[in-house]
């Protein structure tokens, strides 16, 4: 009822977005004299900032077809390396350029798309070559596929880089993890590290991650753990629609995820839209666009595996079983101490309200037999959990170091 409910409302405003996108547009036209007075641009900006509000958005495009490298502006490709049911890996393929580090780019699963790195992407294109998660939208896969969990992620990881490749006896690709997927991939360096994989990653970035939430808890890591389990999947769980192929699944809405960051930081999103509507009405279109750019992506959601989200509560945030040792992948114990040659960087922002000071940096604690000269911590002053991965902050201060990581490493 739940999904339903919401496809139901989701129709009724996409309709209503239409009607105003129409009518601020009736309001602008050079031709309608009531553009030029009686408050009609005024009502115009009015219109457009709710049909943009209120418009119904799909997967974006990462739109990266160019990089500029050492002056020369190069055409960039995406090529889809390996696919899977609930994602593929994707290469962005620089024209003439060859060599360069491998970085595999791990996105979150956490309500949007791949496509909310197109920042982190675009600044590490000059400098590597360039692989990134590219997981689907839960609801568009059907139930034939089987289910989704966080052993198979970490199943995914392994497979990636399998298909990136070894490079000799130096291993496969360094790995790159934003926020919510540093688990899996510590993980999944702690499996292949104990197997001497010949694909291990030669280094493992993380970047505001939930290594261990009982550091710093934010509101989101208390919302995770002041109820229990069976509430979860009680009350947030929903069953897809009919209308889409994945009917029938179990998932987390990205409806739902979306309300519970907005409903975070609401005022300063009522602010970026007032903002907004101030720019239109002064006929600032590109001040506007700007922020329609960010909220574009930002209100570009995908739904969950039910299973997958479950198991990322109970083992992540209310058991911490990783840095309490008693995480397992299909049986298996998962031990931090079998890392002993991949370079961890661990990356946390000081104004992160997602993941508090001390949940990523608690990586390198537990990596207890690798030796100190192979681990790094890096705190960005005043840098919050977006600006971390993008933005000027990232490209200009945080970006750095992580190439330098990665260089003294390869």
């Amino acid at each position: 009822m739940l999904y339903d409910a919401y496809e139901f409302n989701r129709s009724l405003l996409a309709t209503a977005s239409a009607m105003a996108n129409f009518s601020a547009g009736m309001l602008q036209n050079p031709a309608n004299p009531f553009a030029y007075f009686g408050g009609g641009q005024i009502m115009a900006s009015a219109l457009e900032v709710f049909a943009h509000a209120a418009a119904s958005r799909g997967k974006p495009a990462f739109g990266l077809d160019h990089t500029t490298i050492d002056g020369r502006e190069v055409a960039v490709d995406e090529q889809i390396v390996l696919q899977k049911p609930f994602g593929q890996l994707k290469r962005f393929v620089r024209d003439g350029v060859e060599g360069g580090p491998k970085l595999l780019i791990v996105a979150p699963m956490s309500g949007h798309f791949a496509t909310l790195l197109r920042g982190t992407v675009e600044r590490m294109l000059p400098f590597a070559d360039v692989y990134i998660t590219d997981w689907r939208d839960a609801k568009y896969v059907p139930l034939a596929e089987g289910r989704f969990d966080l052993d198979d992620y970490v199943d995914y990881l392994v497979a990636f880089l399998e298909a990136i490749g070894p490079d000799g006896d130096k291993g496969s690709a360094h790995m790159l993890a934003v926020c919510q997927p540093s688990v899996p991939c510590y993980a999944a360096a702690c499996l292949m590290s104990a197997d001497k994989h010949p694909c291990r990653p030669k280094t493992l970035t993380m970047m505001g991650g939930p290594i261990d939430t009982r550091e710093a808890p934010t509101a989101v890591n208390t919302l995770a753990t002041e109820r229990p389990h069976s509430w979860f999947q009680q009350n947030v769980i929903a069953t897809v629609p009919h209308m889409y192929p994945g009917a029938g699944r179990q998932v987390y809405p990205g409806f739902l995820q979306l309300t519970g960051f907005m409903s975070m930081n609401l005022g300063n999103h009522m602010m970026s839209h007032w903002e907004m509507f101030k720019h239109l009405v002064r006929g600032d279109g590109e001040s506007a666009d700007a922020t329609k750019d960010f909220y574009d992506e930002y209100r570009s959601v995908c739904d969950m595996a039910a299973e997958y989200y479950l198991q990322t509560i109970d083992l992540v945030f209310q058991t911490h079983a990783l840095p309490n040792g008693t995480m397992t992948h299909r049986g298996r114990p998962v031990d931090p101490a079998a890392i002993t040659d991949i370079g961890l960087l661990a990356i946390e922002g000081e104004r992160d309200d997602i993941s508090g000071l001390g949940q990523t940096k608690a990586a390198l604690t537990i990596a207890t037999a690798l030796p100190e000269e192979k681990k790094r911590y890096y705190m960005a002053e005043g840098v919050g959990h977006y600006g971390i991965f993008n933005g000027s902050k990232w490209r200009e201060r945080i970006a750095p170091v992580v190439e330098d990581w990665i260089t003294a490493h390869d």
